[in-house]
């Protein structure tokens, strides 16, 4: 079929036509890049070899565009901040919503308006805390210890009082919200140097171009300290490399009022708690141990069942004999003894001990023969531990050897009386995990034990690590119910260079106190001494 012809010379001139809007269009984009393009002087200095001519315009440059570059990033957080203060005016509506609705009038008032007297009230508590915190005038203290010390810190480290046997005196923050903690008071350091209020003290006449911008690294250090019940203050100190000028800033960050997040009642009338207990040998130590828990476990909580794993055939029928005399004496039938015939693997036996039971989901507490407990502790156990919320990893009360806290008594007395918490006395054993209450079923989620760790340490802490690294809650903190006693600790050649050096540390910190083990140190510099003293005493009665 053919295309009649006015259909071809319609077709041809449409085609003529977006061709010449090309061509057009072609011509406008050209003569646009020729007119934006930068005029070039073939006397211009190069960028970083500055002539004469250029040098001051191409310094301005630099500073305008730094000036542009801190500017833009103030904006940032401040609008940053605006969208944290629009989020906290919405949840603070919601609560007030949910207020009006339990009671919506009072007198016959309706308290629709009260939104702007409620952030005019939180906003005078939060002042009304850095009145009360020592942070513009000092307070009268009755002792040289009633001092709350600062930590000082620079961008990179913390330098810190409080070590207990973990932390060390100069170290990285650990924890990301601590390092996220610190470099926002930097940040909002030079918020406040570079952006200044009226009442920083510098004339509004000085524009951004005369104000010297501080950054980063001009940040030299940093002190803070926290009152429990006010909040936390900053000291911070920024200073330009080649200048004589500190710039200082205090921060405060005032905590709130106390807010309720929950209020529940914890039956724990039924909570039966698994106590497992590896061993291998040490049969006295055993015996010591059922003495306690026939005390706590059978006459007074009466909810506990006892798991001991023994390694070995040495010994075995000792504790054999150990638990029938008990059960026999008591009418205590709620043990298991599983007998292993190998090398002792403390991660393994409790991983034995966990899978042995046979009842479903229970409470576990994994023990060492060494360990005294009180029937709060196992209060505290059931409190603090949750199916599929949360692990329970207490801080022990190690206990000094005992020949060396009473040296100046004949014989050490009975352990009760040895179980305080003094200096002198024992250390709380915050590098330690190997004492836990945790759930069978989380036990066996996060894989249990790493069983290739063989001989003494490390097994405790890979499983300690799994629960860091997972979704439940860790609650770590000293109780005052559980001690490990001091027992003389052999560190076998077996074991790899890191477990050995674990061990030689562990067994000079069981030892003794600092000042102990400075006496003993000194031990014949103070007998000299005190033969010296006798001997002039002595001169002296004889003259």
């Amino acid at each position: 079929m053919r295309m009649p012809r006015r259909g071809l010379v319609i077709q041809a001139r449409t085609r003529w036509l977006l061709v010449g809007l090309a061509l057009l269009f072609s011509l406008v984009l050209l003569m646009y890049l020729l007119e934006c393009a930068p005029q070039t002087d073939g006397n211009g200095s190069l960028p970083g070899v500055v002539g004469e001519s250029m040098g001051k315009e191409y310094y301005q440059a630099l500073l305008q565009e730094q000036e542009e570059h801190y500017q833009n990033r103030a904006t940032s957080l401040k609008r940053q901040i605006a969208q944290l203060k629009q989020e906290l005016q919405e949840m603070s509506d919601k609560l007030k919503s949910l207020q009006e609705k339990k009671s919506p009038k009072v007198n016959g008032m309706n308290y629709q308006g009260t939104k702007e007297q409620t952030s005019n009230d939180l906003l005078e508590f939060l002042h009304s805390q850095i009145d009360k915190a020592e942070v513009s005038v000092g307070a009268k203290l009755p002792s040289e210890y009633g001092v709350i010390p600062f930590e000082s810190f620079t961008s990179m480290k913390v330098f810190q009082l409080e070590m207990g046997l973990t932390r060390h005196p100069e170290e990285k923050p650990v924890r990301k919200d601590k390092r996220d903690e610190l470099m926002e008071v930097i940040e909002a350091g030079l918020e406040v140097i570079n952006n200044p209020d009226e009442e920083d003290g510098q004339d509004e006449d000085d524009g951004v171009g005369d104000r010297q911008l501080y950054s980063e690294n001009d940040f030299i250090e940093g002190y803070y300290r926290t009152e429990r019940d006010k909040g936390t203050q900053y000291e911070l100190f920024y200073k330009k490399m080649d200048g004589m000028e500190y710039r200082h800033v205090t921060l405060f960050r005032p905590f709130g009022p106390l807010m309720k997040v929950k209020s529940e009642t914890v039956d724990i009338s039924r909570s039966v708690i698994n106590v497992i207990v590896p061993l291998a040998g040490r049969t006295e130590a055993f015996a010591q141990f059922m003495q306690n828990f026939r005390d706590v476990c059978i006459h007074q909580d009466k909810r506990v069942h006892l798991t001991v794993v023994y390694f070995g055939q040495d010994g075995l029928s000792e504790v054999k004999s150990i638990l029938e005399s008990v059960a026999s004496e008591t009418d205590f039938h709620n043990y298991t003894l599983v007998s292993l015939n190998e090398e002792f693997n403390r991660g393994r036996g409790l991983d034995m001990g966990a899978r042995a039971w046979e009842k479903g989901e229970v409470l576990m507490f994994f023990c060492d023969v060494d360990v005294y407990f009180t029937a709060d502790f196992l209060n505290s156990c059931r409190l603090n531990a949750e199916p599929g919320k949360k692990v329970f990893y207490p801080v022990v009360f190690s206990l000094y050897n005992p020949a060396i806290v009473y040296a100046n008594q004949d014989i050490p007395p009975p352990v009760e009386q040895q179980l305080v918490h003094k200096k002198d006395s024992g250390f709380w054993r915050d590098f330690g995990f190997g004492m836990t209450c945790q759930y069978r079923t989380d036990f066996l989620t996060v894989g249990g034990f790493d069983l290739e760790v063989k001989g003494w340490g490390g097994e405790d802490v890979h499983l300690y690590r799994k629960y860091l690294h997972g979704d439940l809650m860790v609650i770590r903190t000293p109780v005052p119910g559980l001690f490990h006693l001091w027992h003389e600790k052999h560190c076998a050649d077996e074991l790899t260079p890191e477990q050995y050096r674990m061990c030689i540390q562990s067994k000079a910190m069981n030892e003794a106190s600092h000042s102990h083990l400075g006496m003993l140190v000194f031990r014949e510099e103070i007998e000299a001494h005190l033969r010296k003293q006798a001997y002039r005493t002595n001169s002296e009665a004889a003259g």
